[in-house]
């Protein structure tokens, strides 16, 4: 139970890597340069929106000192209360429409980094190699894609521009209290170092604890994703008490997390009210004293005050706007190190062209390991002839599967090439590889849709006539056409609605739509019964005519079609030759072979 929970609770982290943070920094001007020119426009319609509302109090000084006969001190003038009534209704309009502006501005310019940043994400992702997603888990891809993103669009949703209004209100009302009076202004000022002491830990401690509730929903959608993907096993086994448990406690450590983070807020936001209260007690009584003594005027005591509630509140805020920005920062952090992730086979800087692939494989001296520990190919040596069909087989570990990723190229050799019609797969473009070579493996992975829409998957842009032609060719079109809708049958979640034998049958269709010049099968009928072997077997003999074809499978059924055998063992070539020689040959094959027979008697 230990070890579960520790593997849950692992990963989380206080302090990000340096280099991640460069990235989220750089990520975020990719992110905006494209908007500088709308960027700039905002920038103005906020200082024309602070500058509206900077003039209330200092109006208000006006009509006091200058429109009120009993403290104008024989200078009043009646029409100083209706210049200034004018003044406020033009103020407000102004704040009115720089705001209106503002938001609708701010909002196309955020729609558009959130949608160029979804995209990037999925694409990139799309892009990585089978490594990353293997150690990856879909959950943490998710949270990447919808709580992170989620968390980036609250911000932009508004939290970012009043974070900006407010610290510009916080520099002007410093300004103008220093302008206004020095003396109060000094009194005043003499709050902030207690302000920014307390702003600083708050920045600290903050952006620890929003960085751990990043981490730990990540955590929380991991589990339900892995919960639910594997539901049927969950059952199957009666995990639910487990699962539960491990989910009450990454729930739990969540649920720590973002109290951490509240807690933080309830000490900044009520503190910075204290000291706001303290100074404007301070500034009253000074203030009163200079006006009683004649040293300043009630009006500008009056606009002293006003500005000061303009100081203070928005340093209140400041706290709920920098939770925002704290949990955003977190999240482009992660998504910057995912964005920073690079592809293990990554697109040829000078790709050499191959429009119509043949299908000859070679192997030079390929040497390959998952990790630097455990080498899983020596040292491989291997031609294949286009067209030929190969079947590899061997004990588990053996390095069958390695073989098919390294000539589908899900990894790279660690040493060595694998060529393709001479040329080093590292020098083709994806395109021009994956058009060439095509995998097939045990999964038979269906997509929500349709079986013709299934089909259509191996080329897309396949036409319906097309895609008939391909399941007829290897004997799916009978089943198909017998299914409520035919070609046009939902195939529900993962394939649920059809059985293993018509899911191979599909990817099979997919596969010879595709018409690639080498296919690779890994363990493609390992999952299937006796009955829907039989029926698969005749659809292999189609789909494999006339291509290279690599079979891996350990039923030997399927290998007594391939026209030359390898006998893997710990990454080597043990035996090679035909199914029928090497079967007179005594060898291992022949001693796999008879095992298999036994097990059909």
């Amino acid at each position: 139970m230990a070890i579960d929970v520790q593997r849950w609770r692992g990963t989380a982290t206080d302090e990000p890597d340096p280099t991640v943070r460069v990235a989220s920094r750089r990520l975020l001007g990719s992110l905006l340069r494209p908007y500088r020119g709308r960027i700039l426009v905002l920038v103005l319609l906020l200082l024309a929106q602070n500058f509206a509302g900077m003039a209330g109090p200092y109006l208000v000084k006006l009509g006091i000192d200058h429109g009120i006969p009993p403290l104008a001190d024989g200078r009043s003038d009646p029409t100083v209360l209706i210049e200034v009534a004018v003044l406020f209704g033009v103020a407000t309009a102004a704040e009115f429409l720089a705001r209106r502006w503002f938001l609708a501005t701010s909002g196309r310019v955020g729609n558009a980094v959130l949608l160029d940043l979804r995209t990037r994400v999925y694409n990139h992702v799309q892009r990585l190699s089978i490594g990353f997603h293997e150690r990856f888990t879909s959950g943490r891809v998710i949270a990447r894609l919808t709580s992170d993103v989620d968390n980036i669009a609250e911000l932009t949703d508004g939290a970012l521009d009043d974070l900006v209004l407010a610290g510009l209100s916080v520099l002007s009302v410093a300004g103008i209290l220093l302008w206004l009076d020095p003396p109060l202004a000094l009194v005043t000022l003499a709050s902030f170092p207690f302000l920014v002491w307390l702003s600083r830990w708050f920045q600290r401690a903050s952006a620890r604890a929003y960085r751990r509730t990043r981490e730990t929903i990540a955590l929380v959608i991991i589990h339900f994703v892995e919960s639910l993907g594997g539901v049927r096993a969950v059952q199957a086994f009666r995990r639910e008490r487990r699962n539960d448990e491990i989910f009450a406690v990454v729930n739990h450590d969540y649920r720590q997390a973002s109290l951490t983070a509240q807690r933080l807020a309830a000490i900044y936001s009520p503190a910075i009210k204290v000291i706001g209260n303290v100074s404007i007690g301070v500034v009253l009584t000074y203030g009163g004293w200079r006006v009683l003594h004649g040293h300043t005027e009630v009006g500008v005591l009056a606009a002293f005050l006003l500005y000061l509630r303009r100081f203070y509140e928005p340093m209140q805020e400041l706290a709920q706007f920098y939770n925002t920005l704290q949990s955003a920062t977190a999240a482009l952090e992660k998504l910057a190190a995912v964005l920073d992730e690079a592809p293990a086979v990554p697109e040829p800087t000078r790709p050499v062209p191959l429009p119509e692939a043949r299908g000859e494989l070679t192997f030079d001296r390929v040497s390959f390991a998952y990790r630097p520990s455990s080498v899983v190919l020596p040292g491989l040596d291997l031609h294949v002839p286009a067209g030929q069909t190969v079947a590899l087989v061997g004990a588990t570990g053996a390095g069958k599967s390695t073989i098919a990723k390294l000539v589908a190229r899900f990894y790279d050799p660690t040493s060595g090439a694998v060529l393709l019609d001479g040329v080093d797969l590292r020098s083709l473009t994806e395109d021009d590889l994956r058009r060439a070579v095509v995998m097939v493996t045990q999964e038979n992975y269906l997509f929500s849709g349709t079986v013709a829409s299934n089909i259509g998957f191996g080329r897309p842009g396949a036409s319906r006539a097309e895609i008939e032609a391909a399941a007829t060719a290897i004997g799916a079109d009978a089943f198909i056409r017998a299914l409520p809708d035919g070609y046009d049958t939902d195939v529900r979640k993962r394939g649920g609605r059809l059985s293993a034998g018509q899911r191979q049958l599909v990817a099979f269709a997919r596969a010879f739509l595709a018409d690639p010049a080498v296919l690779i099968l890994d363990e493609a009928t390992s999952s299937l019964d006796i009955p829907s072997e039989r029926l698969v077997q005749e659809a292999l003999r189609t789909i494999l005519a006339s291509r290279t074809a690599l079979v891996i499978a350990h039923r030997l059924s399927t290998v007594e079609i391939a026209d030359r055998v390898l006998v893997l063992g710990d990454g080597r070539i043990v035996e090679d030759g035909p199914p029928s020689s090497l079967i007179r040959g005594g060898g291992h094959y022949a001693e796999l072979h008879t095992q298999w027979r036994d097990s059909l008697l």
